[in-house]
């Protein structure tokens, strides 16, 4: 089992934020950071600034040896596929192959007005998300890709130079729809879900393992990863000290105590690295491969290391 950083960019990240993160990533042995792809806060705080996801992550790689990047992940509401496409295969050139695309369908309503975004219905949004893939992966392929859609036409373009990555990883992310699922298993490496127990896990496993076999895929080659909050420390003191310092960040009193009762959902990962190991085994046992830890202290460095010291070399051996 993996353990990866999430960092959530839209609540004020600025550059010299992101460079020590990544910073401490690489000493630490954090193998892979990954950010959202916003451009709005999603707790609708309009002070907080955000850096463009795929810019960050292109500069990111040109000052980076070893840390994987990726998108967690961006709205397909944002660009045409054809730019995505070009800036995910620009990232992997700067990073040597160190990207990892994720892509969904989009949804804070907020930010899509603020910024002059459509985001049309659930229905038709999916139809789209459905064409923007097959133009992505098949830029991304060897040779010429044309494709006349219903939203989206290309002729006959060479979109060079391919990734460096071959196949490229690519992550869509999903709440279990059966639509949802049946495009991970079309086009996906990956598929992620959010905020989920080891019960929720399982019953998500079985049904990407059903839909894997209803498309004739090896269910073995699409593993299931999943993004959810994380407030761990070497000491219950410390653990207490992180969720005063995020619930004061988000404006919720200084009482690590009562935050972790009333505001840290179960399906956080919360405790001690011991406690935080349990937790990370009982989701894999429910069969996940991988865990995002989303990191909303992203100026506590030291949370970070703790991850790459501490925990990631416990559940490797899982």
């Amino acid at each position: 089992m993996e353990v990866t950083l999430m960092i959530e960019g839209q609540e004020d990240v600025t550059w010299d934020d992101w460079v020590a993160i990544a910073g401490a990533c690489e000493r630490s042995g954090v193998g892979t950071l990954f950010r959202s792809d916003h451009y709005y806060s999603v707790v609708d705080r309009a002070e907080r600034g955000s850096l463009d996801a795929l810019t960050t992550l292109g500069a990111l790689a040109a000052v980076t040896e070893t840390l994987r990047l990726g998108t967690m992940v961006s709205p397909a509401t944002f660009r045409h596929p054809s730019v995505f496409a070009k800036s995910i295969a620009t990232i992997d050139e700067i990073s040597g192959g160190r990207v990892e695309p994720g892509l969904g369908a989009g949804w804070w309503d907020r930010e899509h007005e603020a910024y002059g975004f459509d985001l049309p219905e659930m229905g038709p949004r999916m139809d789209t998300f459905e064409e923007q893939l097959e133009v992505i992966t098949g830029q991304w392929g060897e040779g010429s890709f044309s494709f006349d859609g219903e939203h989206f036409k290309l002729v006959d373009v060479d979109a060079l130079p391919k990734p460096v990555q071959r196949p490229m990883p690519f992550i869509v992310g999903g709440r279990g729809g059966p639509r949802s699922m049946r495009i991970a298993v079309r086009w996906a490496s990956e598929y992620n879900t959010v905020f989920s127990g080891p019960e929720r896990i399982r019953e998500l496993r079985g049904k990407l393992d059903a839909a894997c076999a209803k498309q004739g895929r090896d269910p073995a080659t699409l593993p299931l990863s999943l993004m959810t909050g994380w407030i761990v420390g070497e000491t219950r003191e410390e653990v207490v000290d992180r969720a005063a310092r995020l619930a004061r960040w988000q404006d919720k009193g200084d009482d690590g105590e009562k935050f972790l009762a009333e505001e840290a959902e179960d399906t956080w990962i919360v405790g001690t690295v011991e406690e935080a190991v349990g937790q990370l085994r009982a989701l894999h046992e429910a069969g996940c491969h991988r865990v995002m830890a989303q990191h909303l202290l992203h100026r506590d460095t030291d949370a970070i290391e703790l991850i790459g010291r501490e925990v990631a070399p416990r559940v490797e051996r899982f």
